[in-house]
């Protein structure tokens, strides 16, 4: 589906979506002022642009057992395509990643990795990403505390 132009209204219903994703249309509808009917539409057409990728649950990563968040940067021996494709389709497999950006700078790659412990994250490296043909060096540094986390984008 081509691009689509969001407005006004298209930016009332992402920030209500991003602020409650369980909001029922006619509650999203009453929310922006706009019918049930013509809200829902919208809401689809949003969705089929891919402007709104999905729905999902935000977990306390603590309350789950998972209280590290462990951020390594990976320098690349090369920067050649079919060796970023293979680092990239690795990452993907691995559910301990769950964030994974292609960088500029001194670093390729920098992953934030969640897990138990510091022995988890020990078996993660030792097992998966020390393994990975083309990786040069690994440099990991441990957050402390978490202090904002959103996944609410600034749309004004």
């Amino acid at each position: 589906m081509p691009n689509l132009e969001i407005d006004e209204i298209d930016r009332k219903i992402i920030a209500a979506l991003q602020s409650d994703g369980k909001i029922t249309v006619n509650e999203l509808a009453e929310t922006i002022g706009l019918s049930a009917s013509p809200c829902a539409r919208r809401v689809r057409l949003l969705e089929q642009a891919g402007i709104i990728k999905g729905y999902a649950a935000i977990i306390d990563q603590k309350k789950v057992g998972l209280p590290i968040s462990a951020f390594a940067s990976i320098k690349m021996e090369r920067q050649r395509e079919d060796a970023l494709e293979r680092f990239s389709k690795a990452v993907a497999r691995w559910p301990e990643v769950v964030d994974c950006y292609l960088m500029t700078g001194q670093r390729d790659y920098l992953l934030r990795i969640v897990v138990k412990d510091l022995e988890a994250y020990e078996q993660f490296l030792a097992d998966k990403l020390t393994r990975l043909d083309g990786v040069a060096s690994i440099e990991t540094s441990f957050a402390l505390k978490q202090v904002k986390r959103s996944e609410v984008l600034p749309i004004t």
